[in-house]
């Protein structure tokens, strides 16, 4: 995300503290779908040089329906120049996510946990992964297989990704939207991954060792690759410390070659 857009997200969420419903983070969802599925819309709306009142004028009209509390949210981040108009789109999106983990506390374990059942299935992963498919029938697929087991709110979120993957995998968009909602509540999420799966009791020292760097709660999750051969390699955010066996050979590689 550019700095205008990281500067824009900051300001939009400022409009999280007011007075939000239920429904917000869903409605927010919608209209970030709403957006990106309407060139004319997005563009109008992503334009830096259009005027703040137009933009939100558009809102009022298009977004009438919605709740008031997401529609500020919505025309906060629609006032704010964002580095380009896909970024707008992304920016709303985590704004629903975060709405929805005010709403729902326990959202990210529950997106971790959507992610460890498709990751576990290669089928389904493909079933709801396949830029071939129709976005209704991913949404009733993953209905199919979360509705009971997980909360509404989280079914939600889940069947948002796999309709509007914006070129991302499923995994990867439910492990980053459960490091948002995990954020949202005051807590670092930790990705780490690793040849072999851990113990309880690496887990538990890999999170204290991981909160006093944070400075906060870390909440880890791992994902076991054989093909890191050893070691782990841990994602926090942006940042990536990558001790596995296969970014070292990749790096002695690297040097012979050189």
């Amino acid at each position: 995300m550019g700095s205008a857009s990281r500067e824009a997200l900051a300001a939009a969420k400022a409009a999280l503290s007011g007075r939000l419903g239920k429904s917000a983070g869903a409605e927010l969802l919608s209209a970030s779908a709403q957006i990106a599925g309407s060139p004319a819309l997005l563009g109008a709306l992503g334009d830096a040089s259009s005027a703040a009142a137009a933009k939100r004028g558009l809102v009022e009209r298009l977004f009438g329906g919605i709740s008031a509390g997401a529609r500020a949210v919505l025309v906060a981040a629609v006032e704010q120049n964002w580095s380009n108009a896909d970024e707008l789109v992304g920016g709303v999106e985590e704004l629903g996510l975060r709405a929805e983990a005010i709403a729902n506390d326990g959202l990210a374990d529950e997106l971790l946990a959507a992610a460890a059942t498709i990751d576990s299935s290669h089928e389904l992963e493909l079933s709801l992964g396949s830029k071939l498919g129709d976005p209704a029938s991913k949404v009733a697929l993953v209905e199919r297989i979360f509705t009971g087991k997980l909360s509404a709110s989280a079914v939600g979120v889940i069947a948002h990704l796999v309709a509007n993957p914006r070129g991302r995998r499923v995994g990867a968009a439910l492990r980053e939207s459960a490091r948002v909602a995990a954020d949202q509540g005051g807590s670092e999420l930790a990705t780490v991954s690793v040849a072999a799966p851990l113990s309880a009791a690496q887990q538990e020292k890999l999170a204290g060792l991981l909160e006093q760097s944070a400075g906060r709660p870390v909440r880890v999750t791992t994902v076991v690759d054989p093909a890191l051969v050893g070691g782990v390699r841990i994602q926090i955010g942006d940042d990536v410390i990558d001790g596995s066996v296969r970014s070292r050979i990749e790096d002695l590689r690297l040097q012979l070659a050189g």
